[in-house]
């Protein structure tokens, strides 16, 4: 009996040291992910999508710990807009950095009204980057067809292209290209989202990338979402 109790007793140890063992492991995969982004010698041009969601975004330390760029959350389908946009906008010029806006198609708004709700929101100028498109809600709470979608989709990238003077760049969500596969269709830049791996739900190569979508960093006291550019 007492070689038995021995016997249980080791093997309890054993098993608590492969937990301790797991959970250290769990505990450091974590922390890593939260600080992870590529390697700046294969994407040297990395930089971040910031919105009100992040609070205060101290945008000179992004760009002293590598951020060369900055893309900001700006209008919501017809109505919205991102309370911060004005003031991340100033604070992003005052540090030199690089911006872009973001507005987000909305599948159960007419085009018009959109493109609208940007151009009052974004200003017009050459020294902005390309506008962004981002593709992530869906219409079925509104029962759109996907001819629909795709059709007041090219319009409203068509009138959005004319305010910014340059190509749109589409942030296409993998539940948004599930649902409508509208990448392949569409002959524009793509913007893929996947935390770690390289994406490859577009079907074909895409130009930025967000890399990390909770990254930890200095520059805000909330997680940022990291973006890099393919070369």
């Amino acid at each position: 009996m007492a070689g038995r109790k021995k016997s249980i007793g080791w093997r309890a140890r054993v098993l608590g040291a492969l937990l301790l063992g797991l959970l250290a492991a769990g505990a450091w995969a974590w922390w890593s992910l939260q600080h992870w982004t590529p390697d700046p010698r294969e994407y040297p041009d990395q930089g971040a999508q910031i919105g009100a969601a992040d609070g205060d975004v101290r945008f000179g330390t992004l760009k002293a710990l590598g951020g060369g760029f900055v893309y900001l959350d700006a209008s919501n389908g017809a109505r919205g807009s991102d309370p911060r946009f004005a003031a991340n906008l100033a604070a992003a010029r005052e540090a030199g950095l690089k911006i872009g806006a973001v507005h987000r198609f909305d599948p159960c708004a007419m085009a018009d009204g959109q493109s609208a709700n940007f151009v009052v929101l974004v200003p017009r100028g050459r020294d902005l980057l390309p506008p962004a498109i981002a593709l992530d809600a869906l219409g079925d709470e509104c029962g759109v067809r996907e001819a629909a979608v795709e059709s007041e989709l090219m319009t409203l990238i068509n009138q959005i292209e004319a305010h910014a003077g340059r190509p749109a760049i589409l942030q296409v969500s993998k539940a948004f290209e599930d649902r409508y596969g509208l990448a392949g269709r569409l002959e524009r830049n793509l913007w893929v989202v996947g935390t770690w791996a390289r994406p490859s739900y577009a079907g074909r190569p895409w130009l930025m990338w967000t890399a990390n979508t909770a990254l930890s960093i200095e520059a805000a006291d909330e997680a940022l979402r990291w973006v890099v550019v393919r070369p």
